[in-house]
């Protein structure tokens, strides 16, 4: 039997793209299940004009991306007959290649409990160019089996059950549209380093610094043209895949000053948040107190950091992996 394909999204405030990506997932999919996150900027609203969509709640307060990925694959099989899970986010979509591949039928064609890998293709914000990053799982064949990841960021979306099959897709790509707003991803990553800060005691500033500033790191070999083609299919089915909608109030950084409000801004001063002004911020959502929000880092932190942001085009390599480790020691980041 031909597994129904099911595509499974969370959303959170992502009315920025939500409407390109279910104009492209729609093409492949029998279902679309959203689970929004409580969005203020309209996301159920637009999710309601797609006949395909399932819209759920996720009534959580909290960010934890294995409980909404369950969430998301209970829903999944309430629907009869096999399935094929596929896990999307908005920012995310399929190369349009996607429906004439010969990948598409050995997916189609494989057996429950086969994990699928697809290799992300990251627009840069020119809109010409891109660069290609890691296989990641993001499909499944269901076979019933739970999901047991815990870790509440980065995990993995789908269930990775022991002795799985694997099949790496090379053919059809995942366009990954989060790089092409440079200052919503910013703002974003700054959330996202706050965040692992609270949750992850252990980790060091300086190897949350590392990881949220990845796109700086990027050699300029690995940067190539995106393919016509991409552009021009999706443009016979009356997608503009380059039109984007910028944001300016940035939800991200509502998020950031609650922290602050919570925690207090001494807690997060050795991460590279201070980039921007948080009592300009503060004005923008409403606060009245703008100096609960002032710039805590002392001359230290600000050298440390400034090392970091123009070391990091040449990190990973063995020397400045050093200083990193000495800095590490010495100052405790």
């Amino acid at each position: 039997m031909k597994p129904t394909i099911i595509c499974l999204t969370p959303v959170k405030n992502e009315a920025w793209i939500l409407d390109r990506f279910l104009q492209a997932t729609s093409l492949w999919a029998d279902f679309i299940i959203i689970a929004d996150q409580m969005s203020t900027d309209g996301s159920q609203e637009i999710a309601k004009k797609y006949s395909k969509v399932i819209l759920i709640e996720n009534k959580s307060e909290i960010f934890n991306e294995p409980e909404r990925q369950k969430l998301l694959i209970n829903e999944a099989r309430k629907i009869e007959g096999p399935r094929l899970l596929i896990t999307l986010d908005a920012d995310e979509m399929f190369t349009p290649n996607i429906m004439t591949s010969p990948e598409w039928k050995t997916i189609l064609n494989s057996q429950p409990g086969t994990i699928f890998r697809f290799q992300w293709a990251n627009l840069r914000p020119d809109m010409q160019n891109m660069w290609m990053s890691s296989f990641l799982p993001l499909g499944y064949m269901d076979d019933g089996n739970i999901h047991s990841e815990t870790t509440k960021i980065h995990s993995t979306r789908i269930p990775l059950p022991a002795n799985h099959q694997e099949i790496i897709l090379n053919q059809i790509k995942v366009i990954h549209f989060q790089y092409t707003d440079w200052e919503r991803m910013q703002s974003k990553h700054r959330w996202y380093q706050c965040f692992e800060r609270i949750n992850f005691q252990w980790k060091s500033n300086l190897d949350i610094f590392r990881m949220y500033h990845h796109m700086y790191a990027i050699p300029s070999n690995d940067i190539v043209s995106i393919p016509k083609e991409w552009i021009d299919e999706y443009k016979k089915l009356n997608i503009d895949i380059l039109n984007v909608n910028f944001e300016t109030k940035l939800w991200w950084d509502d998020k950031v000053l609650e922290f602050f409000e919570i925690y207090g801004t001494d807690r997060f001063r050795k991460l590279y948040i201070w980039d921007v002004s948080w009592e300009k911020k503060s004005k923008i959502w409403g606060e009245k107190n703008i100096k609960l929000y002032k710039d805590p880092r002392t001359l230290i932190d600000r050298i440390v950091q400034f090392w970091l942001l123009k070391s990091q085009p040449y990190y990973p390599s063995r020397n400045i992996r050093r200083v990193d480790r000495i800095i590490k020691r010495l100052l405790k980041y």
